[in-house]
């Protein structure tokens, strides 16, 4: 009777053990972020805060693009008979964007976890936002408008984030999330280069009438963007 007793209590402590030894397994291995767990943005926000201790692991550089032309300019419309022709001032900041469309700030803590893994696998720098500035002569004919547009050498990096607590949330210590964030790259990045032009079109019809009113008439004028 007392030996059953024994072998039954000794059997209940040994599976709490396994038991137990299985929880803490589990609270170690890193999980990736899935619908039982975390969503990704509130593991992204943590290390955005330092409520988790984050780094961006294995970051892959893919192949640099140029990115699509945008205005960077004020519009010079031209109401007059004649060509106009105008230096146009340009400004254009370029930023990165998360592979859920997020905006990765200049300066921020995610910036600069990327920045910091990018730099010890590539050994160079990784900026997520760039900003220049310049101007251009631009000729607009008449009837038209005219603008300045620029295209940004962009580039993606891929990797994998890893969030580390002191205690564990949602039955982990770790977990995991692959990310990709799209930025500009430095101009000549593989081959590209970054590209300003001066664009034209023809005014609307609703354009044309607004030449004949008021200070507009027979005159070239700028609109800002």
């Amino acid at each position: 009777m007392t030996n059953n007793r024994v072998t039954r209590r000794g059997g209940r402590l040994m599976a709490l053990t396994t038991a137990s030894l299985g929880l803490v397994a589990t609270m170690a291995v890193p999980a990736a972020a899935a619908d039982d767990g975390p969503a990704r943005e509130q593991l992204i926000a943590d290390c955005a805060s330092g409520d988790g201790k984050c780094s961006f692991n294995e970051p892959k550089l893919g192949k640099a693009y140029l990115g699509d032309f945008r205005q960077v300019s004020n519009s010079l419309y031209n109401c007059s008979t004649s060509n106009a022709t105008q230096s146009m001032g340009w400004s254009d900041t370029v930023g990165s964007t998360d592979s859920a469309g997020v905006s990765v700030t200049a300066g921020g803590k995610i910036a600069g976890l990327i920045d910091l893994s990018v730099t010890a696998t590539y050994n160079h720098t990784w900026s997520s936002s760039h900003t220049e500035d310049s101007s251009l002569n631009m000729t607009v004919k008449p009837g038209e408008v005219g603008w300045i547009s620029r295209a940004q050498v962009m580039q993606t990096v891929s990797g994998t984030w890893q969030t580390h607590y002191d205690s564990p949330k949602w039955g982990h210590y770790f977990w995991f999330v692959p990310d990709k964030v799209t930025g500009p790259a430095a101009n000549g990045t593989d081959g590209q280069s970054n590209a300003v032009t001066v664009k034209t079109r023809k005014m609307t019809t609703a354009e044309k009438k607004s030449c004949s009113a008021g200070v507009k008439k027979g005159r070239a004028f700028v609109v800002k963007r």
